[in-house]
Protein backbone atom coordinates (compact mmCIF):
# COMPACT_ATOMS: atom_id res chain seq x y z
CA UNK A 1 0.00 0.00 0.00
CA UNK A 2 1.20 3.53 -0.80
CA UNK A 3 1.17 5.60 2.40
CA UNK A 4 1.78 9.34 2.63
CA UNK A 5 2.97 10.60 6.02
CA UNK A 6 2.48 14.32 6.59
CA UNK A 7 5.24 15.56 8.89
CA UNK A 8 8.90 14.57 9.32
CA UNK A 9 9.29 15.30 13.02
CA UNK A 10 10.08 12.51 15.45
CA UNK A 11 6.44 11.34 15.39
CA UNK A 12 6.07 11.25 11.61
CA UNK A 13 9.51 9.72 11.05
CA UNK A 14 8.81 6.97 13.58
CA UNK A 15 5.49 6.25 11.86
CA UNK A 16 7.29 6.02 8.51
CA UNK A 17 9.83 3.56 9.95
CA UNK A 18 7.19 1.18 11.28
CA UNK A 19 5.05 1.47 8.15
CA UNK A 20 8.06 0.57 6.01
CA UNK A 21 8.84 -2.38 8.30
CA UNK A 22 5.26 -3.54 7.74
CA UNK A 23 5.93 -3.62 4.01
CA UNK A 24 4.27 -0.42 2.82
CA UNK A 25 5.57 2.00 0.20
CA UNK A 26 6.03 5.14 2.27
CA UNK A 27 6.58 8.78 1.36
CA UNK A 28 7.09 11.49 3.99
CA UNK A 29 6.53 15.16 3.15
CA UNK A 30 7.59 18.13 5.22
CA UNK A 31 8.04 21.84 4.56
CA UNK A 32 11.42 21.93 6.32
CA UNK A 33 14.73 21.10 4.56
CA UNK A 34 15.49 18.10 6.80
CA UNK A 35 13.79 15.83 9.37
CA UNK A 36 13.14 17.00 12.91
CA UNK A 37 13.57 20.72 12.30
CA UNK A 38 10.58 22.04 14.27
CA UNK A 39 9.26 20.76 17.62
CA UNK A 40 11.71 17.84 17.62
CA UNK A 41 14.75 20.05 17.16
CA UNK A 42 15.66 21.10 20.72
CA UNK A 43 13.06 19.72 23.12
CA UNK A 44 13.68 18.65 26.71
CA UNK A 45 15.26 15.36 25.70
CA UNK A 46 13.34 13.10 28.09
CA UNK A 47 11.74 9.73 27.40
CA UNK A 48 9.37 10.26 30.27
CA UNK A 49 6.30 8.14 31.01
CA UNK A 50 6.71 9.74 34.45
CA UNK A 51 5.19 12.91 32.92
CA UNK A 52 1.88 11.18 32.24
CA UNK A 53 -0.06 13.31 34.72
CA UNK A 54 -2.31 15.48 32.52
CA UNK A 55 -2.19 19.26 32.55
CA UNK A 56 -5.92 19.21 33.33
CA UNK A 57 -6.14 17.92 36.90
CA UNK A 58 -7.88 18.98 40.14
CA UNK A 59 -4.88 20.94 41.42
CA UNK A 60 -4.18 23.04 38.34
CA UNK A 61 -6.91 25.70 38.54
CA UNK A 62 -5.56 27.47 41.65
CA UNK A 63 -2.14 27.49 40.01
CA UNK A 64 -3.48 29.02 36.78
CA UNK A 65 -5.26 31.70 38.79
CA UNK A 66 -1.98 32.48 40.55
CA UNK A 67 -0.07 32.58 37.26
CA UNK A 68 -2.44 34.92 35.40
CA UNK A 69 -0.76 38.21 34.57
CA UNK A 70 2.71 36.98 35.58
CA UNK A 71 5.30 37.21 32.80
CA UNK A 72 7.39 34.53 34.54
CA UNK A 73 4.51 32.05 34.85
CA UNK A 74 5.28 28.45 33.81
CA UNK A 75 2.02 28.53 31.82
CA UNK A 76 1.49 31.90 30.15
CA UNK A 77 -1.71 33.09 28.50
CA UNK A 78 -1.58 36.25 26.41
CA UNK A 79 -4.91 37.72 27.52
CA UNK A 80 -6.83 39.94 25.15
CA UNK A 81 -6.00 37.91 22.03
CA UNK A 82 -9.12 36.68 20.23
CA UNK A 83 -8.64 32.99 19.53
CA UNK A 84 -11.90 31.00 19.29
CA UNK A 85 -10.07 27.68 18.94
CA UNK A 86 -8.15 28.28 22.16
CA UNK A 87 -11.31 29.25 24.05
CA UNK A 88 -13.08 26.10 22.85
CA UNK A 89 -10.01 24.10 23.86
CA UNK A 90 -10.06 25.82 27.24
CA UNK A 91 -13.64 24.76 27.96
CA UNK A 92 -12.72 21.16 27.20
CA UNK A 93 -9.63 21.54 29.38
CA UNK A 94 -11.82 22.61 32.31
CA UNK A 95 -14.13 19.65 31.73
CA UNK A 96 -11.14 17.32 32.10
CA UNK A 97 -9.95 18.75 35.43
CA UNK A 98 -12.16 16.67 37.82
CA UNK A 99 -10.35 13.80 39.49
CA UNK A 100 -12.00 10.81 37.74
CA UNK A 101 -11.41 12.25 34.27
CA UNK A 102 -7.85 13.25 35.12
CA UNK A 103 -7.16 9.71 36.35
CA UNK A 104 -8.59 8.19 33.16
CA UNK A 105 -6.46 10.50 31.04
CA UNK A 106 -3.35 9.64 33.04
CA UNK A 107 -3.92 5.94 32.43
CA UNK A 108 -4.39 6.49 28.69
CA UNK A 109 -1.24 8.58 28.38
CA UNK A 110 0.76 6.16 30.48
CA UNK A 111 -0.48 3.23 28.41
CA UNK A 112 1.01 4.75 25.25
CA UNK A 113 4.15 6.08 26.95
CA UNK A 114 5.22 2.80 28.60
CA UNK A 115 4.58 0.88 25.38
CA UNK A 116 6.51 3.46 23.38
CA UNK A 117 9.50 3.33 25.72
CA UNK A 118 9.66 -0.44 25.21
CA UNK A 119 9.39 0.03 21.42
CA UNK A 120 12.28 2.50 21.50
CA UNK A 121 14.43 0.09 23.48
CA UNK A 122 13.62 -2.69 21.01
CA UNK A 123 14.43 -0.43 18.05
CA UNK A 124 17.74 0.55 19.64
CA UNK A 125 18.68 -3.09 20.18
CA UNK A 126 17.69 -3.95 16.61
CA UNK A 127 19.46 -1.10 14.83
CA UNK A 128 22.17 0.22 17.16
CA UNK A 129 20.80 3.73 16.64
CA UNK A 130 22.71 6.36 18.67
CA UNK A 131 21.40 9.72 19.85
CA UNK A 132 23.27 10.66 23.06
CA UNK A 133 20.94 8.34 24.96
CA UNK A 134 21.20 7.71 28.68
CA UNK A 135 19.25 5.05 30.57
CA UNK A 136 19.77 6.51 34.04
CA UNK A 137 16.16 7.31 34.97
CA UNK A 138 14.48 10.65 35.62
CA UNK A 139 14.46 12.39 38.99
CA UNK A 140 11.64 14.81 39.87
CA UNK A 141 12.58 17.24 42.65
CA UNK A 142 10.23 19.26 44.87
CA UNK A 143 10.72 22.26 47.11
CA UNK A 144 7.25 22.42 48.64
CA UNK A 145 6.13 19.68 51.03
CA UNK A 146 2.49 19.82 49.94
CA UNK A 147 3.46 19.55 46.27
CA UNK A 148 5.70 16.62 47.12
CA UNK A 149 2.82 14.87 48.91
CA UNK A 150 0.47 15.39 45.93
CA UNK A 151 3.16 14.09 43.59
CA UNK A 152 3.60 10.95 45.69
CA UNK A 153 -0.14 10.29 45.33
CA UNK A 154 0.04 10.59 41.52
CA UNK A 155 3.17 8.43 41.53
CA UNK A 156 1.27 5.76 43.44
CA UNK A 157 -1.41 5.71 40.74
CA UNK A 158 1.24 5.35 38.04
CA UNK A 159 2.83 2.54 40.04
CA UNK A 160 -0.52 0.72 39.97
CA UNK A 161 -0.54 1.06 36.16
CA UNK A 162 2.93 -0.41 35.75
CA UNK A 163 5.42 2.47 36.06
CA UNK A 164 8.09 2.05 38.72
CA UNK A 165 8.28 5.36 40.66
CA UNK A 166 10.13 5.69 43.97
CA UNK A 167 9.84 8.46 46.56
CA UNK A 168 13.25 9.72 47.69
CA UNK A 169 14.53 11.84 50.56
CA UNK A 170 16.65 14.89 49.84
CA UNK A 171 19.78 12.93 50.74
CA UNK A 172 18.78 10.17 48.33
CA UNK A 173 18.14 12.76 45.60
CA UNK A 174 21.62 14.21 45.93
CA UNK A 175 23.09 10.69 45.93
CA UNK A 176 21.33 10.02 42.61
CA UNK A 177 22.44 13.37 41.16
CA UNK A 178 25.31 15.01 43.09
CA UNK A 179 24.97 18.22 41.05
CA UNK A 180 21.96 18.97 43.29
CA UNK A 181 24.11 19.19 46.43
CA UNK A 182 24.48 23.02 46.29
CA UNK A 183 20.65 23.39 46.48
CA UNK A 184 19.94 20.48 48.83
CA UNK A 185 18.67 22.77 51.59
CA UNK A 186 15.89 23.95 49.24
CA UNK A 187 14.51 20.49 48.48
CA UNK A 188 11.68 18.65 50.22
CA UNK A 189 12.37 15.40 48.39
CA UNK A 190 11.98 13.75 45.03
CA UNK A 191 10.51 10.92 42.99
CA UNK A 192 12.79 8.74 40.90
CA UNK A 193 11.64 6.78 37.84
CA UNK A 194 14.56 4.40 37.16
CA UNK A 195 13.22 3.03 33.86
CA UNK A 196 12.90 6.38 32.11
CA UNK A 197 15.55 7.68 29.73
CA UNK A 198 16.87 10.73 27.94
CA UNK A 199 18.41 11.53 24.57
CA UNK A 200 18.58 13.98 21.70
CA UNK A 201 15.30 13.82 19.76
CA UNK A 202 16.76 15.65 16.77
CA UNK A 203 19.72 13.28 16.47
CA UNK A 204 17.33 10.35 16.81
CA UNK A 205 15.02 11.69 14.10
CA UNK A 206 17.88 12.25 11.66
CA UNK A 207 19.30 8.79 12.33
CA UNK A 208 15.92 7.05 12.08
CA UNK A 209 15.13 8.90 8.84
CA UNK A 210 18.39 7.56 7.39
CA UNK A 211 17.48 4.03 8.47
CA UNK A 212 13.99 4.45 7.03
CA UNK A 213 15.40 5.75 3.74
CA UNK A 214 17.61 2.64 3.57
CA UNK A 215 14.37 0.62 3.82
CA UNK A 216 12.95 2.51 0.85
CA UNK A 217 11.09 5.40 2.48
CA UNK A 218 11.08 8.53 0.34
CA UNK A 219 11.49 11.86 2.14
CA UNK A 220 10.34 14.94 0.23
CA UNK A 221 11.51 18.09 1.98
CA UNK A 222 10.62 21.69 1.20
CA UNK A 223 7.06 20.62 0.35
CA UNK A 224 4.22 22.52 2.02
CA UNK A 225 0.89 20.70 2.19
CA UNK A 226 -1.97 23.18 2.18
CA UNK A 227 -5.01 20.96 2.63
CA UNK A 228 -6.38 17.46 2.42
CA UNK A 229 -9.10 17.04 -0.20
CA UNK A 230 -11.79 14.39 0.05
CA UNK A 231 -13.76 12.29 -2.36
CA UNK A 232 -16.83 10.93 -0.61
CA UNK A 233 -15.62 9.03 2.48
CA UNK A 234 -11.94 8.96 1.50
CA UNK A 235 -9.07 11.41 1.24
CA UNK A 236 -8.29 11.73 -2.45
CA UNK A 237 -5.27 13.99 -2.47
CA UNK A 238 -3.00 16.22 -0.40
CA UNK A 239 -2.83 19.61 -2.09
CA UNK A 240 0.72 21.00 -1.92
CA UNK A 241 2.85 23.77 -3.38
CA UNK A 242 4.52 21.03 -5.44
CA UNK A 243 1.27 19.78 -6.89
CA UNK A 244 -1.23 17.12 -5.81
CA UNK A 245 0.08 14.20 -3.74
CA UNK A 246 -1.82 10.93 -3.94
CA UNK A 247 -1.69 7.77 -1.85
CA UNK A 248 -3.78 4.83 -0.74
CA UNK A 249 -3.59 5.96 2.88
CA UNK A 250 -2.65 9.18 4.65
CA UNK A 251 -1.14 9.61 8.13
CA UNK A 252 -1.51 13.09 9.62
CA UNK A 253 1.50 13.66 11.89
CA UNK A 254 1.98 17.40 11.47
CA UNK A 255 1.97 18.33 15.15
CA UNK A 256 0.40 21.70 15.92
CA UNK A 257 -0.43 22.19 12.24
CA UNK A 258 -2.55 19.03 12.00
CA UNK A 259 -5.84 20.86 12.76
CA UNK A 260 -5.23 23.28 9.90
CA UNK A 261 -4.84 20.42 7.42
CA UNK A 262 -7.83 18.48 8.77
CA UNK A 263 -10.24 21.43 8.80
CA UNK A 264 -11.07 21.36 5.04
CA UNK A 265 -12.29 17.79 5.62
CA UNK A 266 -14.73 18.99 8.26
CA UNK A 267 -12.64 17.46 11.05
CA UNK A 268 -12.04 19.68 14.07
CA UNK A 269 -9.02 18.41 15.98
CA UNK A 270 -8.92 19.88 19.51
CA UNK A 271 -5.19 20.54 19.32
CA UNK A 272 -3.62 23.92 20.07
CA UNK A 273 0.02 25.01 19.92
CA UNK A 274 1.82 25.58 23.22
CA UNK A 275 5.10 27.37 22.70
CA UNK A 276 7.98 25.97 24.71
CA UNK A 277 11.54 27.18 25.15
CA UNK A 278 14.91 25.58 25.69
CA UNK A 279 18.54 26.50 26.02
CA UNK A 280 21.54 24.28 25.27
CA UNK A 281 24.98 24.91 26.72
CA UNK A 282 28.30 23.09 27.04
CA UNK A 283 28.20 20.91 30.15
CA UNK A 284 31.79 21.78 31.04
CA UNK A 285 31.33 23.08 34.59
CA UNK A 286 32.58 21.31 37.72
CA UNK A 287 29.08 20.04 38.64
CA UNK A 288 26.99 19.43 35.52
CA UNK A 289 24.14 16.95 36.01
CA UNK A 290 24.30 13.52 34.43
CA UNK A 291 20.89 12.13 35.45
CA UNK A 292 17.88 13.77 33.79
CA UNK A 293 16.06 16.01 36.28
CA UNK A 294 12.60 17.58 36.36
CA UNK A 295 11.98 20.66 38.53
CA UNK A 296 8.24 20.39 39.04
CA UNK A 297 7.75 23.81 40.64
CA UNK A 298 9.08 25.68 37.61
CA UNK A 299 7.96 23.06 35.04
CA UNK A 300 11.55 22.67 33.85
CA UNK A 301 13.43 19.61 32.60
CA UNK A 302 17.18 19.03 32.32
CA UNK A 303 18.88 16.42 30.16
CA UNK A 304 22.54 15.66 29.61
CA UNK A 305 23.11 15.13 25.89
CA UNK A 306 26.71 14.04 25.47
CA UNK A 307 28.84 17.08 26.34
CA UNK A 308 25.80 19.42 26.30
CA UNK A 309 23.11 20.29 28.83
CA UNK A 310 19.57 20.84 27.55
CA UNK A 311 17.31 22.94 29.80
CA UNK A 312 13.68 23.26 28.68
CA UNK A 313 10.27 24.21 29.91
CA UNK A 314 7.35 26.62 30.24
CA UNK A 315 4.33 26.85 27.97
CA UNK A 316 3.03 29.94 26.24
CA UNK A 317 -0.44 29.92 24.69
CA UNK A 318 0.12 32.43 21.91
CA UNK A 319 -1.21 30.65 18.84
CA UNK A 320 1.24 29.98 16.03
CA UNK A 321 3.66 32.73 17.02
CA UNK A 322 7.19 31.28 16.98
CA UNK A 323 8.96 34.46 18.08
CA UNK A 324 11.89 33.71 20.36
CA UNK A 325 10.89 36.05 23.17
CA UNK A 326 13.95 37.18 25.08
CA UNK A 327 12.31 37.47 28.50
CA UNK A 328 11.00 33.91 28.26
CA UNK A 329 14.25 32.20 27.31
CA UNK A 330 16.09 34.32 29.87
CA UNK A 331 13.64 32.87 32.42
CA UNK A 332 14.76 29.37 31.38
CA UNK A 333 18.39 30.37 31.82
CA UNK A 334 17.70 31.93 35.22
CA UNK A 335 15.95 28.82 36.57
CA UNK A 336 18.65 26.55 35.17
CA UNK A 337 21.56 28.51 36.63
CA UNK A 338 19.80 28.63 40.01
CA UNK A 339 19.31 24.85 40.18
CA UNK A 340 22.67 23.89 38.64
CA UNK A 341 24.94 26.88 39.26
CA UNK A 342 28.10 24.92 38.41
CA UNK A 343 26.83 23.17 35.28
CA UNK A 344 28.65 25.35 32.76
CA UNK A 345 28.83 28.80 31.24
CA UNK A 346 25.23 29.96 30.94
CA UNK A 347 26.33 33.00 28.94
CA UNK A 348 27.06 30.55 26.10
CA UNK A 349 23.55 29.11 26.14
CA UNK A 350 21.83 28.77 22.75
CA UNK A 351 18.09 29.49 22.91
CA UNK A 352 15.31 27.81 20.92
CA UNK A 353 11.53 27.79 20.81
CA UNK A 354 8.99 25.44 19.27
CA UNK A 355 5.27 24.65 19.22
CA UNK A 356 3.99 21.59 21.06
CA UNK A 357 0.60 20.15 19.94
CA UNK A 358 -1.54 19.93 23.07
CA UNK A 359 -4.95 18.31 23.51
CA UNK A 360 -7.28 19.42 26.34
CA UNK A 361 -6.90 16.05 28.09
CA UNK A 362 -3.12 15.63 27.41
CA UNK A 363 -3.80 12.36 25.57
CA UNK A 364 -2.60 12.06 21.96
CA UNK A 365 -5.07 11.53 19.12
CA UNK A 366 -4.25 8.20 17.48
CA UNK A 367 -6.05 6.00 15.02
CA UNK A 368 -8.78 6.00 12.44
CA UNK A 369 -11.05 8.85 11.36
CA UNK A 370 -14.43 9.03 9.62
CA UNK A 371 -12.41 8.89 6.39
CA UNK A 372 -11.52 5.30 5.58
CA UNK A 373 -7.93 6.00 4.54
CA UNK A 374 -6.97 8.83 6.93
CA UNK A 375 -5.16 8.09 10.21
CA UNK A 376 -4.18 10.48 12.99
CA UNK A 377 -0.86 10.51 14.87
CA UNK A 378 -0.87 13.89 16.56
CA UNK A 379 -1.59 15.87 19.74
CA UNK A 380 1.26 14.41 21.80
CA UNK A 381 1.91 17.67 23.65
CA UNK A 382 5.15 17.62 25.61
CA UNK A 383 5.49 13.84 25.15
CA UNK A 384 6.02 13.52 21.40
CA UNK A 385 9.55 12.19 21.84
CA UNK A 386 8.33 9.84 24.57
CA UNK A 387 5.42 8.44 22.56
CA UNK A 388 6.77 8.55 18.99
CA UNK A 389 7.80 4.91 18.59
CA UNK A 390 4.74 3.41 20.25
CA UNK A 391 2.36 5.68 18.33
CA UNK A 392 4.08 4.86 15.05
CA UNK A 393 4.01 1.14 15.66
CA UNK A 394 0.32 1.17 16.63
CA UNK A 395 -0.53 3.26 13.54
CA UNK A 396 1.39 0.86 11.30
CA UNK A 397 -0.63 -2.02 12.73
CA UNK A 398 -3.91 -0.22 12.05
CA UNK A 399 -2.95 0.71 8.49
CA UNK A 400 -1.91 -2.90 7.91
CA UNK A 401 -5.22 -4.25 9.18
CA UNK A 402 -3.67 -5.72 12.32
CA UNK A 403 -4.76 -5.32 15.92
CA UNK A 404 -2.26 -3.07 17.75
CA UNK A 405 -0.41 -4.53 20.71
CA UNK A 406 -1.92 -1.92 23.03
CA UNK A 407 -5.55 -1.14 23.76
CA UNK A 408 -6.54 1.83 21.56
CA UNK A 409 -9.67 2.64 23.60
CA UNK A 410 -9.86 6.31 24.55
CA UNK A 411 -7.05 7.36 22.23
CA UNK A 412 -9.03 8.28 19.12
CA UNK A 413 -10.72 11.43 17.89
CA UNK A 414 -14.12 9.92 18.68
CA UNK A 415 -13.61 10.50 22.40
CA UNK A 416 -14.23 14.22 21.89
CA UNK A 417 -17.64 13.62 20.31
CA UNK A 418 -18.70 12.05 23.61
CA UNK A 419 -17.65 14.99 25.79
Amino acid sequence: MRVLVLGAGVVGTAAAWYLAKAGHEVTVVDRQPAPGMETSFANGGQISPCHAEPWANPGVLPKIAKWLGRKDAPLLFRLGRWDPELWRWGLRFLANCPGPRAAANMERTLRVAIYSRACLQELRAETGIAYDQRSLGILHVYRDGAEFAAARKAAGMMQDWGLDRLAKTTAECTAIEPALIPVADQLAGGIFTPGDESGDAHKFTLALAALAAARGVTFRHGVTVRALIRDADRVAVADSDHGPLTADAFVLAAGSYSPLLARPLGLRLPVVPAKGYSITLPADGPAAPVVSVTDDEHKMVYSRLGDRLRCAGTAEMTGYDTTLTEERWHLIRRHASALFPQAGDFDRAEPWTGLRPVTPDSVPILGRTPYANLYLDTGHGTLGWTMACGSGRALADLVSGRQPEIDMAGLGLDRFSKS
